[in-house]
């Protein structure tokens, strides 16, 4: 894979960017991808502590990294945040929607609070966010927005309770947004992963077998890594990527267009 520790060409240097979600896996790989390429960001996830640890961990001597602690199921947590991003870091370019969670169950017996609290963090905090980190970039015409969504937006990941609903309905707002916001400087595209390894699905490559048995269904002969998914996520932030809006772009590998492949063909 292509180095990625000198990445100026991108465009991102004193950017001020946000990413949600940023105490592990996909968020914390997109953050750190941001501060090397130059950009000031801001760590937000519920876990404060790990979200601070991070920011440290690429702070640079003018300060560019910030952690914080943030419900993306909170309106007031969200404005609190958005409040300390301004005061430390400036007006926010760029909003990286990652922050989620998973509360498995079947669609016969999910319950109630478990569907709302996944729609709350997963659709809603999305919005909500969008909102608040985007009324500077509306008020200077210019910005980025890039939500994480996933391929349960289009493909249905059963026992996963409100899951693909609320990516789906992610998918659907970074759209929304593009076609009212786009006249008035500000993009919005979607990223949306496949099988990615990360520390919340570390558990299933623990059994004996399963990386293997994933990777051989993927064209790419791979399961993803949290990198995958924030290259593509800086592409879309970054003034390289000045014309595309609206967009959503699949990084899995090959994984969602290879359902004919698993049809019997005779004599193939």
């Amino acid at each position: 894979m292509q180095e990625t520790s000198n990445m100026d060409w991108l465009g991102l240097t004193g950017c001020v960017c946000v990413v949600t979600g940023a105490a592990s896996g996909i968020g914390r790989e997109t953050a750190d991808m941001f501060a090397r390429a130059g950009a000031r960001v801001a760590y937000l996830d519920l876990n404060a502590k790990a979200a601070m640890k991070n920011a440290a961990a690429l702070a640079k001597e003018d300060g560019q990294t910030i952690g914080l602690g943030f419900d993306a199921g909170r309106p007031e947590s969200i404005e609190a945040a958005a409040g300390a991003i301004q005061t430390q870091l400036g007006p926010v370019d760029i909003l990286v929607n990652n922050a989620g969670i998973l509360r498995p169950g079947d669609l016969a017996h999910v319950a109630l609070e478990d569907w709302e609290m996944m729609m709350r963090v997963n659709v809603t905090g999305y919005m909500l966010c969008a909102q608040q980190f985007g009324r500077a970039m509306l008020a200077r015409g210019q910005g980025a927005l890039v939500h994480v969504a996933s391929i349960a937006a289009s493909q249905p990941q059963a026992f996963s309770g409100a899951y693909s609903a609320g990516k789906a309905a992610v998918a659907m707002l970074s759209r929304q947004l593009a076609f009212e916001w786009g006249p008035k400087g500000v993009r919005s595209n979607c990223v949306s992963p496949g099988m990615i390894r990360t520390p919340l699905s570390e558990a299933f490559y623990q059994a004996p077998g399963i990386l293997e048995k994933r990777a051989s269904i993927v064209p790419a002969r791979r399961v993803g890594m949290p990198q995958d998914i924030a290259e593509a996520v800086l592409f879309l932030a970054s003034p390289r990527a000045a014309y595309i809006t609206g967009q959503e772009i699949v990084v899995d590998g090959g994984f969602s267009q290879a359902l004919m492949g698993f049809a019997p063909r005779p004599g193939y």
